[in-house]
């Protein structure tokens, strides 16, 4: 098999999705995309775009959410995958940054929060401008690239291109 030249392979593919805005509706504010981020693993971006504006009308800050118990956030995100153990992650998360200025920006800081891999550090710190470490990949891809001889093993961090 020959080798692949993925710098070339990927250009329509670049060329396509460079300057796309992100699918979740956080209007380039730090805490709403963590927010959101945090909220839409295991679900879609479509129902947290749905639910985003009553839950940042009700908790429109890092400071107004960290003064939030589980009863009152709950009800604003119960329509969420995983709410209960999401909502935990939130109330830590806040408890943790006290206010939208303590938002970290590096793989390190981020995965080190509540309900955030590497790959929601990496999609956030795309998303606010900072260099992404890797490629964003999820589970399906995780799952088919080995499959397709593109990755070996099965953990995206020690991926390294053929």
């Amino acid at each position: 098999m020959a080798a692949i030249n993925w710098q070339q392979a990927l250009q329509p593919l670049i060329k396509k999705y460079r300057g796309k805005q992100h699918p979740l509706d956080h209007h380039h504010n730090p805490y709403e995309l963590l927010v959101m981020v945090v909220l839409s693993a295991q679900d879609s971006d479509r129902n947290i775009n749905k639910i985003a504006p009553e839950l940042f009308n009700a908790y429109p800050d890092m400071t107004a959410l960290r003064k939030a118990d589980a009863e009152s956030l709950y009800p604003f995100v119960n329509k969420v995958r995983s709410s209960r153990k999401k909502t935990t992650w939130l109330l830590e998360i806040a408890t943790q940054l006290k206010q939208d200025k303590n938002i970290p920006t590096t793989l390190d800081e981020l995965t080190a929060l509540p309900g955030i891999g590497r790959k929601s550090a990496n999609v956030i710190m795309r998303e606010l401008g900072v260099k992404a470490e890797g490629i964003i990949v999820d589970l399906h891809v995780v799952r088919v690239a080995p499959r397709l001889g593109l990755a070996t093993g099965t953990d995206p961090k020690n991926w390294r291109s053929k």
